[in-house]
């Protein structure tokens, strides 16, 4: 399908012929005087160029270091010219249209071809800016025409994407309903001859340069923390052309220059590149035909004919709310606060209850997480009730998580760095999100506009949601990774409501209020929340906004799911004993084959906090020495993983805990089972011989060089200080969890040997492992 795209997009250029990579045939069976004689005429010096970036003590040091290797090489004196291939303009739109059996929901695209005009000058830097405003502003029209009554799509966004050297693609894409596909072209098209007719408004434009500035210095103030990897993509880009590269500062000033005379028809014009009479390539894909060519041209034809005839009528501008908490809360005091000297954060319990934690850092200048819990999640629930509640956050999401519908609060929301959600879990329920330093306050208002906002289900909303899970269940029984993965869990988890997707049945007997209402006491009672916020913040400012918006959340008179560990309910789960080994066959489009190899893992109650490391450090080591065996030695994958999995089992301060190791990769069907056979082979090995002293160096320097960076994330402390409160060992001190769970990382760290490493592999899991797994290969029908 992709193959078959490519070419109508490119047709009449060598791109059209094949890929860039080459031919399959071509790679399989070239030879290797050939893939010499390739390297010899295009790997020359004056192609290549050597990009280092770190944090170098001293930078003459590895200077002379690449003089030292690279001075004595010579450029070939009559180097081979590198080919610019153009890609040919065409006036008559082209389509291709797919039926895709495995696809996961009807998708319509719009791509107009484009000439790349490479940034060289202040006038291109304005040009990017424009663009980059007019797809905001685009995209804000199509994100609140989604949200609308009796939407034309699910979803639709544009965007720029460099198609070929010289070329570069602007694209519109919508998801719809099946049997919607022209209705939703017909909307993009239409939305694309009103902005070319009426242009954007100027507070539309006020609101994409409000975003675009926020972004501009949200860059400029952690300008000296950019990671070098991205610094080297920057110098990367610019070697090929692509970008200039530009001091952060000058680059700023010569923004904020600029973007304030970027006027509303400025942007609009880049409509103009988007017509279907320019170089215009549609593209819909179906599971099943209801769509024809025909169809497509007609409603082309269509929307050119209302567009010459001015039929189509200006945009109407939704007045909107400007503050997102209307009636100030009361502020709340502070009944207790502890230090936590180890961490370096301090604890506070707030007089509605919450507790909030919270750690100043300077990884980040323009960096702020927040994230709350409270256990009492899913698990609680009765069958019966499970998707109804589940599908309570989705009617959220449509109607507003936040006190206003979500088209209105990304205008109320525009030029500020803040993002939120919400996620109900099995064993709790929790909010998160991130923000800059100086919309803290705004952050901590959407904190108190989710415990304070009352969820209803309209009926209007209900049924988006409705259509939309409708159309989820259909995209998934047509995929056959979705009937494999579901199988899985059946497998190693047994039958249970909570190890599998929705079904149709299921869906019709959801009812809506009795989501909302789930939804609506999930986010009630502060009293039972603890709440982490990591990051660049001063304790003089953020403490009174934490007392007047967590503090101010009221606090039922009435505990509503108030849990604690031993309160919670375990899910059902059923572990198999002996092998079971398992083929789910499938229609498939394309013949691969998936696997599962799942082992059962336990940890056991004396010596879990070494465990929860010793697990880790196992993970990585299999993982390496499977993808040795099958990718290195055999030749069969290009790549493996192994994952654990201790959902299924509840927080508790006693007890095992149980859960499964799973080995996955993907291959030809034909050698599917013989794989696993290998891989099985490989890890009974290690149970018997252990791995190498290289083996295990090698994981023990990736764990430190990880865990080195990771003390300098705020996502790594915002992880650890909620795992130290959800520790077993938790007592009302998180340095004392923290202490535990890090002497313990200390204590696998110095005694892992090869030694250790076999006898844990032979504990944790089933030995010998060929007399206890489970494996589950995807195979094509």
């Amino acid at each position: 399908m992709n193959d078959a795209h490519w070419a109508v997009m490119l047709e009449g250029s060598k791109y059209a012929e094949r890929l860039p990579i080459g031919l399959e045939n071509v790679i399989r069976t070239v030879s290797p005087e050939i893939v010499k004689r390739f390297y010899n005429k295009w790997y020359q010096m004056q192609n290549m160029a050597l990009i280092i970036v770190g944090d170098f003590p001293d930078t003459q040091s590895v200077v002379e270091l690449i003089k030292t290797h690279f001075e004595d090489k010579t450029p070939k004196l009559d180097p081979t010219p590198i080919p610019r291939f153009t890609v040919p303009s065409h006036e008559e739109p082209r389509f291709s249209v797919f039926v895709e059996p495995e696809a996961a929901g009807s998708v319509v695209g719009i791509t107009c071809k484009i000439p790349t005009n490479w940034m060289k000058t202040v006038k291109d830097y304005r040009n990017f800016i424009a663009e980059d405003m007019f797809f905001y502003a685009m995209n804000q029209r199509l994100f609140k025409l989604s949200h609308k009554k009796d939407p034309p799509y699910f979803s639709c966004s544009a965007a720029s994407n460099s198609l070929v050297r010289a070329t570069k693609a602007y694209t519109m894409t919508s998801s719809c309903k099946q049997n919607g596909i022209i209705e939703a072209l017909e909307s993009m098209l239409i939305e694309l001859a009103r902005v070319r007719k009426y242009g954007f408004s100027e507070r539309e434009i006020s609101i994409a340069r409000a975003v675009s500035m926020s972004e501009m210095e949200s860059a400029y103030l952690e300008r000296d923390q950019i990671q070098s990897s991205l610094i080297r993509t920057y110098y990367t880009l610019h070697f090929f052309g692509k970008l200039p590269v530009v001091d952060p500062e000058y680059e700023a000033k010569l923004y904020k220059t600029i973007l304030p005379y970027i006027s509303a028809s400025e942007v609009s014009q880049y409509s103009e590149y988007f017509r279907t009479s320019f170089n215009c390539v549609i593209k819909t894909i179906e599971p099943q035909a209801t769509a024809t060519l025909d169809d497509l041209r007609s409603v082309v034809l269509r929307v050119n004919a209302l567009e010459e005839e001015g039929s189509i009528f200006p945009w109407e501008d939704e007045s909107t709310v400007e503050e997102i908490v209307c009636v100030e809360p009361t502020p709340g005091h502070v009944v207790k606060q502890l230090e936590y000297p180890i961490i370096d954060a301090t604890e506070l319990t707030l007089s509605n209850g919450m507790r909030v934690c919270y750690k100043c850092t300077d990884f980040f200048d323009d960096q702020v997480l927040f994230t709350g819990f409270s256990y009492g999640g899913l698990s609680e629930l009765k069958e019966s009730d499970y998707f109804s509640c589940l599908t309570g956050s989705d009617i959220a999401e449509q109607t507003g998580l936040f006190g206003h519908r979500a088209e209105v609060l990304t205008d109320m929301l525009a030029g500020k760095r803040v993002n939120a959600g919400t996620s109900l879990e099995i064993y709790k329920r929790s909010f998160s999100g991130y923000c800059s330093p100086s919309d803290l306050e705004i952050a901590l208002q959407l904190v108190y506009q989710l415990f304070i906002t009352n969820t209803q289900p309209e009926e209007d909303d209900v049924k988006i949601v409705m259509q939309k899970g409708e159309e989820s269940i259909h995209a998934e029984e047509r995929d056959p990774h979705t009937v494999f993965t579901n199988r899985g869990w059946e497998i190693n988890y047994g039958n249970s409501i909570f190890f599998r997707t929705m079904k149709m049945d299921d869906l019709k007997e959801v009812d809506p209020v009795k989501g909302c209402e789930y939804f609506n006491n999930s986010f009630k009672d502060p009293s039972t929340f603890t709440v982490v916020i990591i990051g660049k913040i001063e304790p003089t400012i953020a403490s009174p906004l934490i007392l007047q918006y967590l503090g101010g959340i009221p606090r039922p008179t009435t505990p509503i799911f108030n849990f604690e560990h031993f309160d919670l309910t375990s899910l059902p789960c059923t572990y198999p004993s002996t092998v079971i080994r398992e083929v789910v066959q499938s229609p498939m489009v394309e013949a691969q084959s998936s696997v599962h190899l799942c082992f059962l893992v336990e940890l056991k109650e004396e010596t879990m906090m070494e465990d929860k490391h010793l697990i880790q450090f196992m993970s990585k080591l299999l993982e390496t020495k499977i993808l040795q065996v099958l990718r290195f030695k055999h030749g069969q994958i290009y790549s493996t993983g192994v994952s654990m999995f201790f959902g299924g089992s509840k927080p508790s301060r006693v007890g095992d805990i149980r859960g499964d190791l799973k080995v996955y990769f993907s291959c030809d069907p034909v050698i599917s089972s013989t794989l696993v056979d290998l891989v099985l082979d490989e890890i009974l090995r290690l149970q018997e011989e252990g791995p190498s002293d290289d083996d295990v160096s090698a994981i023990l320097e990736i764990e430190q060089r990880t865990y080195e960076i990771e003390l300098q994330d705020n996502y790594y402390w915002s992880e650890m200080i909620m795992s130290s409160y959800q520790s077993r060992n938790y007592s009302g001190d998180i340095d004392a969890s923290f202490k535990i769970l890090d002497e313990a990382r200390n204590k696998v760290r110095n005694t892992l040997t090869p030694s250790t490493a076999k006898s844990t592999l032979q504990r944790m899991l089933p030995f010998p492992c060929k007399e206890q797994y489970t494996a589950v290969i995807l195979m094509p029908q």
